[in-house]
């Protein structure tokens, strides 16, 4: 991979439209689209006993089982990752650095938060209560609610204007970790009151993170296969070897405790213990992934470049 951002920040995604000084744009909704589940998908979160997906063209889909259907979603433009605080109630955020909300399992939507003028999208949102949630993005980017959502405000925690925040992580104990482009790495562990910087190993991307089962250690994934963990909340980290150097996007923890990660070409890497090592498996169709995901009552499902797809291990390739 030649550049040191996700495939989905690529131009022209990564530059938000700007309106003039003193306008009051209102994004375009969402259209329905019977190939909304073949085209670019980015996110993924359990909800009961469904899944809510959202990409390209400001798609969000509920997956049930075999099927899925099409939400009705108040912007028409690329949203990037998708949080549910329990299962009525999520957001998601995007281009533009819009935040939408939820509040009956992603039957509907309405926006809280959109900033064109900003030309900053956002990449991760993760709430630590049904009123406490950060959201990160382009260029240093992070905002914060303490009101569900109904209001967001830019939280001042260093300069790094240049460097993209990829991912939150939020541990059993509270504590929430930010990672991003260039090594960049912060901790708080007072919700957010106040932020410090670690120390990284790797002066490239981290574009995701987990939790494992254990709610201690995290595994962050990246840039040219890169993956680390730490069991101290990020105090030190170890590198887990995995034979490749495809970037990874996505990433997820199953009900019986198995890391699963994705990635570019196909790549799928499986931890049966705890991120201490990782299978390689290819997807049958090669495409690249931007996330995984378990599929109540079924099975996992990965999803990308051409939309859903099952993840069947039978037919992935094991490298």
């Amino acid at each position: 991979m030649g550049s040191d951002r996700p495939f989905w920040c690529l131009a022209p995604f990564f530059f938000a439209l700007a309106f003039p000084a003193g306008a009051d744009p209102t994004p375009e909704p969402a259209t329905p689209a019977p190939l909304a589940g073949s085209v670019l998908l980015l996110d993924a979160a359990t909800v009961g006993d469904g899944v809510v997906a959202v990409g390209s063209y400001g798609h969000i889909l509920r997956i049930h089982g075999l099927g899925w259907v099409q939400s009705p979603s108040p912007v028409r433009f690329q949203l990037t990752a998708v949080d549910f605080v329990d299962d009525q109630i999520g957001w998601a955020v995007g281009h533009d650095a819009a935040i939408i909300r939820t509040d009956d399992a992603g039957a509907s939507w309405r926006l809280q938060h959109f900033a064109p003028e900003l030309e900053q999208p956002l990449f991760d949102v993760l709430f630590a209560d049904p009123d406490t949630g950060f959201a990160v993005g382009a260029y240093g980017l992070m905002l914060r609610t303490d009101d569900g959502g109904e209001s967001w405000e830019e939280v001042e925690y260093a300069d790094y204007p240049d460097s993209h925040l990829n991912a939150l992580a939020l541990l059993a104990d509270g504590t929430l970790l930010v990672l991003g482009e260039r090594g960049i790495a912060y901790r708080s562990v007072d919700t957010g009151e106040s932020w410090e910087q670690l120390e990284f190993p790797y002066e490239g991307s981290t574009f995701g993170a987990v939790v494992a089962a254990d709610g201690v250690r995290v595994v962050t994934f990246g840039l040219r296969g890169r993956v680390f963990t730490s069991d101290d909340a990020g105090d030190t980290w170890t590198r887990v070897p995995t034979g490749t150097e495809l970037s990874l996007m996505g990433g997820t923890v199953t009900a019986d405790g198995r890391i699963v990660l994705v990635g570019m070409n196909g790549l799928v890497l499986v931890s049966s213990d705890g991120g201490e090592s990782f299978e390689r498996f290819r997807h049958p169709d090669g495409d690249a992934l931007a996330a995984v995901f378990e599929v109540p009552g079924y099975a996992l499902a990965v999803a990308g470049e051409s939309g859903l797809a099952p993840l069947d291990f039978n037919t992935a390739t094991a490298q």
